[in-house]
């Protein structure tokens, strides 16, 4: 493999502009100083391709053309009224003291998932109140740490309660919010999605 690109745009501010960071030989640095309000942003990258350091964003969309994997970079991002649009899995947003230098900025409210699939996702540090969560096939855990011991105290389908449930307390402790894809969490420990809902309803802490 060849040299990435750096595509650098920082202290900018860009209002209803399209940004596609979609080359596969470049790698996107965006911000320190960046502004983005009522932006279309296409990413059709690697979680490796995609740098964020204080950037903002306003009233924005995200299109994830390419499932977005382990992108932690988000917690370096302040994201308000942004709406976001396919497949994340791994992905950390919001405010997460202590990850790593920078990321006590981050920042979320009034965002939408909707039309986003969120496997294993968390928003850390920040009211998750204000956010719109995608709905069933995925599900949204509020206040993880807090709720496990009542999440742990029944019994899941599969190795759902040694494996999801029995680890929440190991999550760090800005954890807010936790979703999951129901499908591929079934397919990986031994059930199935309507399995799994039938634990889900009896709580009320558990988003779908």
């Amino acid at each position: 493999m060849g040299w990435l690109e750096n595509v650098i745009i920082e202290n900018k501010e860009f209002e209803n502009e399209r940004l596609e960071l979609t080359d596969k030989n470049s790698l996107y640095f965006l911000g320190p100083n960046l502004t983005l309000k009522g932006c279309s942003v296409v990413l059709k990258v690697s979680a490796r391709n995609l740098l964020i350091n204080q950037a903002r964003f306003v009233d924005c969309t995200f299109e994830v053309k390419q499932e977005l994997k382990n992108h932690q970079q988000w917690v370096f991002a302040s994201l308000e009224r942004c709406q976001f649009k396919g497949n994340l899995t791994g992905c950390d947003f919001g405010c997460w003291p202590g990850y790593s230098e920078g990321a006590e900025h981050g920042f979320i409210k009034d965002c939408d998932f909707s039309d986003a699939r969120l496997d294993g996702c968390r928003i850390m540090g920040c009211d998750p109140a204000s956010i719109r969560f995608p709905r069933w096939p995925c599900f949204t855990i509020l206040d993880p740490i807090g709720r496990a011991p009542e999440l742990r105290g029944v019994k899941w389908p599969g190795s759902v309660g040694q494996v999801i449930m029995d680890d929440l307390p190991a999550h760090p402790a800005p954890t807010k919010a936790l979703t999951y894809y129901a499908p591929t969490l079934a397919k990986q420990l031994e059930t199935t999605p309507e399995e799994l809902r039938a634990v889900i309803e009896k709580f009320d802490c558990i988003v779908y």
